[in-house]
C-alpha cells in the first residue's frame, strides 16, 4: 500500500506550506550574501538612459533565488507527502537542473552582458533538458470542431509537435518576464502573484486526481517559486537594494511555465463535454493569464521596435510601467497597479476552475474595472488641473 501512487491523507497542503516558507526564508536569507557577492565580481547595473534607478545596483539576485528553490526541493525530498512524489515524475529533478542552466547564463549576463543569441542558446537549452526529462504537452483544447453538445475538440500532438509547443511556451515566458523587470520588485511580485495562482490551480488539480503522487510536481514546482519570490522581493522593492537580473527574471519564467506544462499532463481529458469544458481550459487559461502581463508587454515592446526599423531585442523606454510614470504614477504606485492587474487575471483564471463562471465573471469585471480607474486617476487629477488653471 505504502507504493501506490496516491496520497492516503489527503493533500499535503502544509507540506506545501512549509515548502513555500522554507524558499522564501532560504532566499531572503541568500539574498544579502549574493549582493556582496555582486559588488566583489563587479555584477553591478550601472544607471543608463532607458533605466529608472539613478545609482549603481548590483544584480545577480537570480543566484539567491535558485539557492532557496533548491533548499525548498531538498527539504520536500525529506517530507513524508511531498518525498514520494519525486519516485513517480522526473519533472521536479529536470526543472533544478533546467534552473541551474538558466541561472548560470543569467549570472554570466548580469556580470559580463552576453549577446542575445547567446542567451537565447542558452533559454532553448534549458527548454530541451526539460524536454529531455518528458516535462512537454501531449493535449492541447482547441475551440473549434466540436461536435453536437460539446464544445470545441481536444488535439492529441505528435512527440515532435509537442516537444516544439513545450519548448515554444518556456522561451516565451523566460523572456516575458525578462521583458518585464524594469521597475524595483516589478518582476519578482508579479513571479510571486503567477506562481501563487498556479499553485492553487495545481492544488485544484490535485484534488481532482483524488491525491495521486503523480500530480504533486506541478504544485511543488509552483509553491518553490512563489516562496523565492516572495523572499526576494523585500530586498527588491523600492527603494531596491539588489536586482534579481536576468539570472532571476529568467528563472522565474522557466519556472512557471514548466509549472503550467506540467500540470497540463494531469488533467483528465475525457471530454470535451458541457461538464467539463472548463477544467480542459484550465491550463490553457492559467497559462494565458501568467502570461498576460510580462507577454502584452514582450509583444508590443517587438511590435514596436520593428516598425521603428530596429530590432526586437533593441531596448526602449516605452515599456507598460515606463508609460504608467509618464502618466503620473510613482514608481510603488506603479508596481502596485500592475500587481493588482496581474492579480485580477491570474486568479480570475483561475476562479473559474473553482467557482460558478458567472460570479468568477462579475468579480473579475469589478476588479478590472477598479484597476482602469487607478490607472488613468493621475492623468484625470492632471487635466482637472490644467482646467482649472
Amino acid at each position: 500500500m505504502d507504493n501506490a501512487p496516491w496520497a492516503p491523507a489527503g493533500l499535503p497542503a502544509r507540506e506545501y506550506l512549509l515548502v513555500l516558507l522554507t524558499a522564501a526564508a532560504a532566499t531572503f536569507l541568500l539574498t544579502g550574501l549574493v549582493r556582496l557577492l555582486a559588488i566583489r565580481v563587479g555584477a553591478v547595473a550601472y544607471p543608463r538612459v532607458r533605466d529608472v534607478h539613478v545609482t549603481p545596483m548590483p544584480r545577480m539576485g537570480g543566484v539567491a533565488m535558485y539557492g532557496g528553490v533548491l533548499a525548498a526541493m531538498f527539504l520536500a525530498a525529506n517530507l513524508p507527502a511531498l518525498s514520494r512524489g519525486f519516485s513517480y515524475s522526473n519533472d521536479t529533478l529536470a526543472v533544478i537542473i533546467a534552473g541551474g542552466l538558466i541561472v548560470l547564463v543569467g549570472a554570466l549576463d548580469d556580470r559580463f552582458e552576453l549577446d542575445s543569441l547567446t542567451k537565447l542558446a542558452g533559454q532553448v537549452t534549458a527548454a530541451g533538458i526539460l524536454v529531455l526529462f518528458g516535462v512537454q504537452w501531449f493535449v492541447f483544447w482547441v475551440p473549434w470542431g466540436g461536435t453536437e453538445g460539446h464544445v470545441g475538440q481536444l488535439m492529441v500532438l505528435g512527440s515532435n509537435q509537442g516537444q516544439l509547443l513545450t519548448v515554444l511556451l518556456v522561451v516565451a515566458m523566460i523572456n516575458a518576464m525578462n521583458f518585464v523587470d524594469g521597475l524595483d520588485g516589478l518582476a519578482s511580485g508579479i513571479g510571486l502573484v503567477s506562481a501563487t495562482a498556479t499553485f492553487v490551480f495545481c492544488l485544484g488539480v490535485l484534488d481532482r486526481q483524488n491525491g495521486d503522487v503523480t500530480a504533486y510536481p506541478p504544485a511543488l514546482i509552483a509553491a518553490a517559486i512563489a516562496g523565492a519570490c516572495l523572499g526576494f522581493l523585500p530586498h527588491n522593492f523600492q527603494p531596491a537594494k539588489i536586482f534579481m537580473g536576468d539570472s532571476g527574471s529568467m528563472l522565474i519564467g522557466l519556472m512557471l511555465a514548466t509549472a503550467s506544462t506540467s500540470a497540463s499532463g494531469r488533467m483528465d481529458y475525457t471530454g470535451p463535454n458541457p461538464t467539463d469544458t472548463i477544467a480542459l481550459l484550465s491550463p490553457l487559461l492559467v497559462v494565458a493569464a501568467v502570461l498576460f502581463v510580462p507577454l502584452l508587454d514582450l509583444i508590443m515592446a517587438v511590435v514596436r521596435r520593428t516598425r521603428a526599423g530596429k530590432s526586437p531585442f533593441h531596448a526602449d523606454k516605452m515599456h507598460l510601467h515606463h508609460r504608467l510614470l509618464e502618466i503620473g504614477h510613482s514608481q510603488r504606485r506603479a508596481v502596485l497597479l500592475i500587481y493588482l492587474w496581474a492579480a485580477v487575471i491570474a486568479f480570475g483564471a483561475v476562479s473559474l476552475t473553482l467557482f460558478n463562471a458567472v460570479v468568477v465573471a462579475w468579480v473579475v469585471g469589478l476588479g478590472v474595472l477598479l484597476a482602469a480607474i487607478i490607472s488613468v486617476i493621475p492623468r484625470m487629477r492632471a487635466r482637472a488641473d490644467r482646467e482649472s488653471r
